[in-house]
């Protein structure tokens, strides 16, 4: 029973770390979106899409390296080795990157914010230390400090929502916004720079083993930059086409629909552990079930929360936002929570994928699917508006999981039951008749109906009988063999 505990502490965690990071950007929003103008606004989104792509690209994928090769390292020197030689080339390629970035930084100012130089060349700056930030990061996953992991994690969330709260009340608009991200990430690269050497000490490498690092690394770029283009590349379009404004405008539905994937966000980061042991001991019943169970619960979980969010979009962003940005942007929702939805399955599908160490079916999948959605936004966008982009991540999403899909079936197939899904669909749809008879309007009208409709749907589905006892035990059993 310990051992269930330990176990349901690291999954409260892991969970309640990722919900502090998918809670930041709604908790930033109205600060952002009611002191700013939207054309500000839409500067500040483009920051962050554009930090986080950049680092995916420039480092060759040598952070991830890590998490792959230091866990095996059984001495101190090997780490050290190995931390070093990572370390030395993510050092050399960062720099080169901000370089570059600051010497077209006016180019960069005229394509994305407006000719706002002062931001671009700060963006520089931030880039450098982003990519180092991550390096240390993923030194800390790799070694399975998962409290520190989540401390780091936390504690930047909150120190951006504070810094970047506190430039903004004293009225300095986006560039002080822009320059307490630089500080929140000064003090985090001082604090994690220290922790890091005093894990490790110093050595000067001898890069034995960088081309197999390189070997293993380089090749996750293009599913990275590939899986941001789904993900992100549509503000960047937006804001070419038809300006930073309406990049303001689409950015705050797109918040509230990717919430989604907070469900989904802890299983991401728990089952690639999990399933592994499992499926190196052959116990590919456990596997299977852990599947197919993660599956159901997810969507017993996700599908209402897209029903919620896509009714009450337009009430929301007209709280979090402004009126404008409601009445032009809460259209946007619905198609994100969805594909949200269908990104929460294909991670559970693809985990199958990565157990038989097939990757580069991920990546190739991810390619298609890029090159579908940056097609299709240039195709869409200057016809239908934002609206436009929303469709084609959508579309996207839906072409990612039905390939992921086919593949995953022919590798190892396990039980997708629809029942569950069917039930939890037409419990959220009575649900949702509240929602629509009341329209309710206002923070607290809002949290009541969101607590009188959670309780009318799972009462709904306890009486449709989806939550299985045998299912519950299941769990519980395995768990208190996970430690």
């Amino acid at each position: 029973m310990a051992q269930f505990h330990l176990f349901t502490l690291r999954v409260g965690l892991v969970f309640f770390t990722q919900l502090i990071l998918g809670l930041q950007s709604l908790i930033l929003l109205p600060i952002l979106t009611k002191n700013l103008s939207i054309e500000n606004y839409g500067i500040w989104a483009q920051i962050m899409v554009t930090i986080g792509i950049i680092p995916n690209i420039v480092l060759f994928g040598l952070p991830y390296t890590m998490v792959r090769y230091i866990p095996a390292l059984e001495n101190k020197e090997e780490l050290q080795e190995t931390f070093y030689s990572i370390f030395s080339i993510v050092l050399l390629s960062a720099t080169i990157c901000s370089l570059a970035l600051y010497l077209f930084s006016e180019e960069i100012a005229d394509i994305l914010f407006e000719e706002n130089i002062i931001i671009a060349n700060i963006l520089a700056i931030i880039v450098w230390f982003e990519c180092l930030i991550i390096f240390f990061i993923n030194y800390f996953r790799a070694k399975q400090y998962i409290k520190m992991y989540s401390s780091i994690m936390l504690s930047k969330s909150i120190l951006m929502i504070l810094t970047v709260g506190y430039f903004i009340f004293n009225g300095y608009g986006i560039q002080g916004a822009v320059s307490g991200l630089l500080l929140i990430d000064i003090i985090l690269f001082a604090i994690l720079a220290l922790l890091a050497y005093r894990d490790v000490g110093f050595k000067v490498p001898h890069f034995k083993n960088l081309k197999d690092y390189l070997d293993f690394g380089i090749p996750t770029v293009p599913g990275n930059l590939s899986s941001w283009v789904v993900n992100s590349s549509d503000r960047y379009v937006i804001g070419i086409l038809l300006g930073a404004s309406y990049v303001g405008y689409y950015s705050p539905g797109y918040s509230l629909g990717v919430m989604v994937r907070m469900f989904v966000s802890p299983l991401a980061f728990l089952l690639p552990t999990i399933l592994s042991e499992n499926y190196d001991k052959k116990q590919m019943n456990n596997v299977k079930l852990i599947l197919t169970y993660s599956f159901k619960y997810f969507m017993i979980i996700a599908i209402p929360s897209v029903f919620g969010l896509s009714l009450l979009s337009k009430p929301l962003l007209t709280i979090l936002s402004t009126p404008e940005i409601a009445d032009k942007g809460y259209l946007i929702t619905p198609f994100v929570a969805i594909s949200m939805l269908l990104f929460g399955a294909f991670t559970i599908l693809s985990q199958i994928i990565m157990l038989e160490k097939k990757t580069k079916i991920i990546g190739k999948i991810w390619m298609v699917a890029a090159t579908l959605n940056l097609g299709l936004n240039f195709l869409l966008i200057p016809h239908i508006g934002i609206i436009g982009a929303a469709l084609t991540t959508l579309i996207a999403f839906c072409f990612s999981v039905i390939i992921t899909t086919i593949y995953s079936n022919r590798l190892l197939p396990f039980d997708v039951s629809l029942q569950p899904v069917i039930k939890s669909l037409f419990s959220s749809s009575i649900m949702s008749i509240p929602i629509l008879i009341y329209e309710p309007t206002g923070l607290q009208n809002i949290f009541l109906i969101i607590l009188f409709c959670a309780i009318i749907y799972f009462l709904l589905m306890n009486i449709l009988n989806v939550f299985k006892e045998e299912e519950v035990s299941f769990i519980k059993s395995f768990s208190r063999e996970f430690r």
